[in-house]
């Protein structure tokens, strides 16, 4: 009929309907776009159980286009196994679970996600079960095709699910499981909004992580379960490391990662707690624990007295048995996932586990693989000297019968040390020998000198024992008696996080650290503090003990200085690390910003919720700043620090950084093959109001500390010949 009008109209009146044309296209078009079904895009997830509480987190956009291309291969009706989140855990398609590979954790469940419902707590959208997803797609499909809306469907748990049109789709959930007044699901419950498709919930799906794996570290905790002020476990604080450490690379690294000389970084936790304590010591202490002030007992018996069981020297073993043993398990399942891997190890330590890496790596014998190949002629003097040296120390003790029982079991000086009572019961020695033998042995430990040079440990000269007139003593000095087992690898670098090595070599006897000593299989060694963190301490004064200079400042990760609160006009500057060249506060908004960001955080963390607010006030200053506030920042401390290095008097400012400079230069020995060691973090202007409290902060910021996680990287990646895209002020 159409066709009918238009061959009767006059060419003026067809000029007259032409222009409503194109909007009925236009109609039709996006009535035929409303009712082409596209197919929803899946993505996966997997679901974390914490305090009884469900959070479905989204794999990484490589995670699960990796698992979506496995579904699709038909193989998952096999048990395939899908490597994700770069290698640690490992998803069983068939069974639909997510399993750590390095350590052991509780086994997630993993979901192809199509369709999401949001929750009524946390107002975060929960994925429906994949059968009842494919039947709501297959409702859409219907609905779309068909423009046939007002769908209804009832889930697995009898919620009903209204499709009203594609914007709108509802979730009703019911108040009670039954109604006697006869009312529908929808006028009982309240209406909850259903998606469709992982891009309309506006979740944070990561990209991935490098596939290229380019240094290895492992990283072993302090005391305690829990590893920072938020009571989370090594696992977790090693995962935000980690993750600091990829966004690290790609603000200072771009370069060689676009380059593709570099990948990432490898980061695994080391556990030695709960080994410690399934030794069925804490049965042992909750019999002698007094009932009073139950919690803070328990948390001493859980934390503090780690520092007591590693003093002790039959939990010492057990500690140092178990941190060798998993780190030479992990490097080992390490290989064998990552066969074409050619990087180096490092290793790490927070609190008293830097401690006891400490103690391994004295312990480490040097250069194995040049013992094997040195000459035979060598080691048989060797050897023969050290049996004629235990001859003498037997003829010393008037035991001079038993020499050839020590012969015979070819026992030198060194494997004499080593010996306890059963050892020398089992050669036969009599209970009386044996005491002489027991008292000698313990009383040369603690006085026993090398009269080598290497030594790296210098008596006290104050001692009336027979080693005074001896410079330095040996590097077990007042270790605790163990076995130190060997590690399989040859560490490139030892990291120290907040650690008192220097305070238990002081206690043990150390007067000094011999500028010549290095750690016999490690050449690196940094010891990285927070200025507020109690329980840290200095090592290079024990080596420069004559010369008093300060640690080197850690830079900014941006390039720039914190303010401290002291230095404000009118009133004297304290004595800060970085006083030399921080900003006056009335000239720098960037930093007042950022005291401002941390007030808010704590005052709006202590409304919320009083009792519980001491962990999450904490947990607030450790959070980055936003990035818009982070970029104004950058600027207007940049032009701030411009206008005062124009100011004429600021030349009595530059006294401090000539000092700072030949500071640097200092001679600190080879404990880091002659580079400076002790870091000192930058503490935030929050922090600047009272040292005191926030000195626990101060000793668990590391894990989320920018500056610690870019040193780490710089001196790792610069064993490899690749640095910084641009050098750090005052970096070394």
């Amino acid at each position: 009929s159409r066709r009918l009008c238009r061959s009767t109209m006059s060419a003026q009146e067809q000029q007259q309907a032409q222009p409503p044309l194109p909007a009925a296209a236009s109609e039709a078009a996006e009535l035929d776009a409303a009712n082409r079904y596209e197919a929803v895009v899946p993505h996966w997830f997997y679901c974390k159980v914490t305090d009884s509480r469900e959070r479905w987190i989204p794999f990484s956009t490589q995670d699960s286009e990796r698992l979506e291309e496995a579904h699709g291969s038909g193989r998952d009706k096999e048990d395939l196994v899908v490597p994700t989140s770069g290698g640690r855990y490992d998803v069983h398609l068939k069974k639909r679970q997510r399993v750590a590979v390095y350590w052991e954790e509780e086994v997630s469940e993993v979901r192809r996600c199509t369709w999401f419902y949001k929750g009524d707590k946390d107002n975060k959208y929960i994925p429906y079960s994949e059968t009842f997803s494919k039947e709501l797609e297959e409702a859409y499909m219907i609905a779309v095709t068909l423009d046939e809306w007002k769908k209804k469907l009832e889930s697995p748990s009898r919620e009903i699910i209204i499709l009203h049109n594609p914007k709108l789709m509802v979730h009703y959930h019911p108040v009670a499981t039954s109604d006697d007044w006869g009312s529908t699901p929808t006028e009982q419950g309240r209406p909850r909004t259903v998606k469709r498709g992982v891009e309309n919930i506006a979740a944070e799906i990561p990209s991935g992580e490098p596939l290229q794996i380019d240094h290895l570290v492992f990283v072993v905790h302090g005391i305690g379960p829990a590893c920072d002020i938020r009571f989370r476990s090594i696992i977790q604080c090693v995962n935000d490391f980690r993750n600091v450490s990829l966004s690290m690379l790609q603000a200072h690294f771009k370069k060689a990662q676009e380059q593709q000389q570099i990948g990432r970084v490898e980061f695994l936790p080391v556990n030695w707690h709960s080994s410690l304590h399934s030794t069925g010591v804490d049965v042992d202490l909750e019999r002698i624990t007094l009932p009073s002030i139950n919690r803070l007992r328990h948390f001493i018996n859980d934390t503090i007295l780690d520092v007591f069981f590693y003093n002790s020297s039959t939990y010492c073993q057990t500690i140092v048995d178990t941190v060798a043993s998993e780190m030479n398990r992990l490097y080992q399942l390490f290989l064998q996932r990552n066969p074409l891997f050619k990087g180096g190890v490092s290793i790490a330590g927070h609190s008293l586990g830097s401690l006891i890496l400490f103690d391994l790596l004295t312990n480490q014998k040097a250069a194995p693989e040049e013992d094997e190949h040195s000459e035979e002629g060598s080691r048989t003097t060797s050897s023969n000297r050290g049996i004629e040296e235990v001859k003498e120390i037997l003829k010393k003790l008037e035991l001079s019968e038993y020499c050839d029982v020590f012969e015979k079991e070819k026992m030198d000086r060194q494997a004499l040390f080593l010996c306890t009572e059963k050892n020398l019961k089992e050669m036969g020695i009599p209970l009386g020998p044996r005491m002489k033998i027991l008292h000698y042995i313990s009383s040369k430990t603690e006085m026993q000198c090398r009269a080598e040079p290497g030594s790296p440990l210098q008596h006290d000269p104050d001692s009336t024992d027979d080693g005074r007139n001896c410079q330095y003593r040996d590097v077990g000095l007042g270790q605790v008696s163990a076995n130190y087992p060997q590690l399989n690898y040859k560490p490139t670098i030892f990291f120290a996080f907040g650690s008192p090595i220097g305070m238990f070599l002081t206690v043990r006897g150390v007067k000094r650290i011999n500028p010549n000593y290095s750690l016999p299989t490690c050449k690196g060694f940094f010891n990285i503090f927070h200025p507020f963190d109690p329980v840290a301490y200095r090592i290079e004064p024990m080596i420069v003990p004559d010369l008093e200079f300060e640690p080197m400042l850690l830079p900014h990760h941006k390039g720039r200085k914190r303010m401290h609160l002291g230095k404000v006009k009118g009133s004297p500057s304290p004595p800060a690390l970085c006083s030399c060249c921080s900003p006056q506060p009335d000239t720098d908004p960037s930093c007042l910003s950022e005291l401002k960001e941390g007030l808010t955080r704590m005052s709006v963390d202590l409304k919320n919720n009083l009792l519980g607010s001491l962990r999450v006030a904490w947990q607030s200053f450790t959070r980055a700043p936003l990035p818009a506030v982070e970029a104004a920042s950058t600027d207007a401390e940049a032009e701030a620090e411009a206008g005062v290095e124009k100011q004429p008097d600021t030349k009595p400012e530059e006294t401090p950084t000539a000092v700072k400079e030949e500071a640097s230069l200092v001679n600190v020995g080879r404990l880091n093959g002659g580079n400076r060691i002790d870091y000192v973090l930058q503490e935030k202007p929050i922090e600047s109001f009272n040292e005191y409290l926030f000195a626990l902060q101060g000793h668990l910021c590391y894990w989320e500390s920018e500056d610690t996680v870019l040193l780490v990287l710089k001196e790792i990646y610069q064993t490899q010949g690749i640095t910084l895209d641009q050098p750090l002020p005052g970096s070394q």
